[in-house]
């Protein structure tokens, strides 16, 4: 893994955890290969790295990820001009969905329903056997995140966690949990987006 090398030498207080990368890396490997997807959760700035995590694998990051031929074939078979451009436009995803966003529904499980169970609700309608759940918690301890772990495992998906501290309950549901040897949120949280880059490249250095 090139990219997580770089990684451990630009923040080597990482290295610890470095087994863990990978090990989580070759688990969502596996669901990609198996045409599987990603769903990630957090809270707060977590809820923000979920978001940049599923754009950097819905669409082009460091490299380029050009639609099959085929595809762009039957675009202008329907329409010739706007078919040509889409083909060229359009760019290769690895599937992606982030369970932070959806208002309507996760305010309507709130208020009908309960507030915490908004992710796990996503997780139960969205996940399939072999899809992967990333929970990103920096206590390990975020209330809908465990509950969207229980319904992970139930459902057969795999769990990765990145977390802090000591990685709190997440880390007694998680496959894989990457716990940043760190302390306090905001340190905990600038070393989970160097980590998840990681992931993404990787992903897209081995699919495209």
């Amino acid at each position: 893994m090139k990219y997580l090398a770089d990684l451990l030498k630009r923040y080597p207080d990482l290295e610890p955890v470095g087994k863990d990368i990978e090990a989580a890396y070759k688990i969502l490997e596996a669901a990609y290969t198996n045409g599987r997807k990603l769903l990630a959760g957090g809270n707060g700035g977590s809820a923000g790295d979920s978001e940049h995590i599923v754009g950097e694998l819905m669409k082009t990051f460091e490299k380029k990820r050009p639609i099959p031929a085929d595809v762009t074939a039957r675009m202008e078979e329907i329409d010739t001009e706007r078919g040509a451009l889409l083909g060229k436009e359009l760019q290769g995803a690895l599937t992606a969905i982030s369970i932070t966003g959806h208002t309507a529904l996760t305010t309507a499980v709130g208020n009908d329903v309960r507030p915490e169970f908004g992710f796990a609700q996503q997780v139960y309608g969205y996940g399939r056997e072999g899809d992967v759940l990333m929970a990103i918690s920096t206590s390990g301890n975020a209330e809908n995140l465990i509950n969207a772990a229980i319904v992970a495992k139930a459902k057969g998906m795999k769990v990765i966690l990145l977390s802090g501290k000591t990685g709190g309950k997440l880390k007694e549901l998680a496959d894989v949990s990457i716990i940043v040897p760190e302390n306090t949120t905001y340190i905990i949280q600038e070393r989970h987006l160097p980590i998840y880059h990681v992931l993404c490249m990787e992903l897209e250095d081995h699919f495209f």
